[in-house]
């Protein structure tokens, strides 16, 4: 039972942390002990806390921030359903990851904790058939929260999902029931649905040449919103995400590789929910890699003794192979060639992360994105040839030169071909 593992887990920090608030010793429990107890059975225990008033009911009214969720298990048949929070009002940011950067770990797991997945079973064609797809179209086309009534087949139950794909939620139980209310389309998206002859790559460039966010977008095609009509189909969110990301940055790069190269290293330096993120745009032609390291205690080298550390490359043509390391290479390409458009240039994009202690519990892919895009608004440092670039690297990250060129394909092949302005003085 999901309880009886977590409080197993964080019974004796839980006892210490009320021992020492009855001697006065410590604040009441509150958001600020879980921030500085670091702890990631005590957070998953809070989780567990936070979401025990939505489970011990049938049904559910609140504004449902036109968020959705396809789950991928016994695919072509699966669960899709509204994510609707006990509250009404505005609820947006609750489904707008674009809007989290400046949240910490214990404030996403608080909001996102509040939020209860409904799940009906269906076949992914089955976008135009039936009552309950009609309705999740409906939030997906949505261009504000909507009022929303679920009714479930038995209580809610509490799963902690320890992936870094997709955000995390709240309680889940199968759906008896869904009413939707006041819903208004979002224009320019509801055009994109309209249009059934356009292809979902079309559809999902057009909608980011036009500002939508790449979260609504997400939706969208998890919706199964675009596409030629008879190809529609509703797409796995953790699925939906990476395609989007892949398919804009590769949209980007149509332009980004028209450009002339940046003439010196740029180097970006941001942190974030204990995440260090060192970026560089290196002068030459396309390239790209993203190295990740996970320091132990963190989320996925959680009971480890050493640093976890592991990155995908790509060259100028790209990939034929799903990067090793996931998602988040998809979502930092995005990011990047995002940068590179805004500055009209060319150059070798790396991204080095290191995830320190902090990062006790995955929020969700858009971590990546979002950061190394705030990581990119940063004023530059300009350096000249890689002995300035280590040198600065030195100066920001634990992790040694050394360990980052043995996991790199991309340092090492710098290394071997002396060719960004060694000897530009």
């Amino acid at each position: 039972m999901f309880a009886e593992s977590v409080m197993g887990e964080a019974l004796d920090r839980a006892a210490m942390i009320e021992e020492l608030e009855n001697k006065g010793l410590v604040a009441k429990r509150s958001d600020i002990v879980y921030r500085h107890m670091r702890d990631p059975a005590l957070l998953r225990y809070y989780y567990k806390i936070k979401t025990m008033p939505l489970i011990d009911k049938l049904d559910i009214a609140g504004s449902s921030p036109t968020e959705l969720f396809v789950g991928r298990h016994d695919y072509p048949y699966v669960n899709i359903g509204p994510m609707v929070p006990p509250e009404f009002g505005d609820t947006s940011i609750l489904a707008t990851p674009e809007r989290w950067r400046n949240m910490t770990i214990d404030n996403i797991v608080d909001m996102r904790s509040r939020i209860v997945r409904g799940m009906y079973k269906t076949k992914v064609t089955n976008v135009e058939n039936g009552r309950m797809e009609e309705m999740v179209r409906d939030l997906a086309l949505a261009d504000r929260p909507a009022e929303a009534e679920v009714a479930f087949s038995k209580k809610p139950f509490v799963k902690i999902a320890m992936r870094d794909e997709v955000q995390p939620f709240g309680p889940s139980a199968m759906v008896k029931n869904f009413e939707l209310y006041n819903v208004r389309a979002d224009t320019i998206v509801e055009k994109r649905y309209s249009d059934t002859d356009a292809t979902a790559k079309t559809a999902m460039i057009e909608l980011y040449d036009k500002g939508i966010p790449v979260s609504k977008i997400q939706k969208g095609l998890s919706a199964g919103l675009f596409g030629l009509g008879r190809n529609r189909k509703f797409v796995p969110t953790r699925w939906s995400i990476t395609a989007v990301d892949d398919t804009l940055s590769k949209s980007n790069l149509e332009e980004v590789k028209s450009y002339n190269s940046v003439d010196a290293i740029h180097a970006y330096y941001h942190e974030a929910l204990d995440n260090r993120w060192l970026v560089f745009l290196i002068p030459g032609n396309w390239q790209y890699e993203s190295i990740e390291a996970f320091y132990p205690g963190t989320v996925w080298n959680e009971n480890g003794q050493d640093i976890s550390i592991f990155g995908s490359y790509e060259g100028y043509n790209g990939r034929k192979t799903y990067a090793e390391m996931g998602g988040c290479y998809y979502s930092g390409r995005l990011a990047v060639t995002e940068k590179l458009q805004l500055l009209q240039k060319q150059a070798i994009g790396l991204i080095l992360r290191e995830v320190h202690k902090g990062y006790i519990m995955p929020v969700g892919v858009w971590n990546v994105r979002e950061h190394v895009r705030a990581t990119l608004e940063t004023e530059p440092v300009i350096l000249h040839g890689l002995n300035e670039m280590f040198a600065y690297t030195r100066t920001k990250m634990e992790i040694g030169i050394k360990t980052w060129v043995q996991n790199s394909a991309l340092l090492k092949d710098l290394l071997s071909q002396k060719r960004i302005l060694e000897y530009v003085k």
